[in-house]
């Protein structure tokens, strides 16, 4: 997107009266425009539809809702709490935000199968299946998916550090030791944690295999990564969605479950005996029952 602002100031002098009246619009209020219909972003600088269309195409763009695309993306990482929620609020309908939202969030987990790269997901159960040592970062509102992730490779690794943090000197201070041989995986969605992303550069230049959990290919984690796994997020209102990145990591943990199986076998029969002395999880009647006979 910031690429798109550049070249819309950069070519600024060239453009039509027209176009420099969209440039301005979409420059100054692309939180608007992104969720305007040519007709109605036309009428709204006073251009007609066709000269937005032309715009678009002028822009490098395949038609008009490929610009306006690009101008969404932007919404993720620039907009603040208080934007997103008064997006939102004119295009979700509040009689129906239940569907809106289970849709959108269905939508997003079918363009991330329909966007899955098999042989990079595979490398990167490799790289992990290998390391000396697994860092996991994630904070904010990744923080409960790093968490997740941490919890079930503890049942499968030895080796896992999940960084716990408040602080940038936290997580540096975590991480001091990582090393050529360790495996560091970040977590981050719009809007990007620039902890996340300075600590995995640390990392990366200290020699670790550095693994991004993120939303795309201009994400500032995948690019200070050596692999990245892409997972559809987007906004619900001021809420982040989070589906399609929490689907993508149950497949990882499945993969790398399914190459130690054995190991967690072992693991998880020690537990149930564990859970079963000092009575972690209810039973339930059938249990019981069945325990009584």
């Amino acid at each position: 997107m910031d690429n798109l602002i550049r070249k819309m100031k950069d070519r600024y002098h060239s453009f039509s009266k027209g176009q420099k009246l969209i440039a301005n619009f979409m420059t100054d209020h692309y939180d608007k425009a992104a969720f305007m219909t040519a007709a109605k972003l036309g009428e709204e600088v006073g251009v007609s539809e066709s000269t937005v269309v032309r715009f678009a195409n002028e822009m490098g763009y395949d038609g008009y809702p490929k610009l306006q695309k690009a101008l969404r993306e932007v919404i993720k990482s620039k907009l603040t709490a208080v934007q997103r929620l008064e997006v939102s609020s004119t295009h979700i309908d509040s009689e129906s935000v239940l569907k809106s939202v289970l849709q959108s969030d269905l939508n997003k987990i079918r363009a991330t199968l329909e966007e899955a790269d098999s042989a990079k997901f595979n490398a990167i159960v490799e790289e992990i299946l290998k390391a000396d040592r697994i860092y996991i970062l994630g904070v904010r509102s990744s923080a409960p998916l790093a968490s997740f992730l941490g919890f079930y490779f503890n049942l499968i690794f030895e080796n896992v550090c999940l960084v716990h943090t408040t602080s940038v000197s936290e997580m540096f201070e975590q991480i001091v030791n990582a090393k050529k041989g360790d495996a560091v995986i970040g977590v981050s969605f719009p809007r990007y944690s620039k902890r996340t992303s300075k600590a995995m550069e640390f990392a990366r230049k200290q020699g670790a295999t550095v693994i991004a959990i993120t939303d795309n290919e201009t994400s500032p984690l995948a690019k200070c990564s050596n692999y990245s796994l892409y997972a559809r997020s987007d906004m619900a209102s001021f809420v982040d969605s989070l589906v399609a990145p929490l689907s993508m990591i149950n497949a990882l943990i499945v993969a790398i479950g399914l190459k130690r199986k054995e190991k967690i076998h072992t693991t998880l029969e020690t537990l149930e005996k564990i859970w079963d002395e000092y009575q972690v999880y209810e039973k339930g009647e059938l249990h019981g029952e069945l325990r009584n006979d």
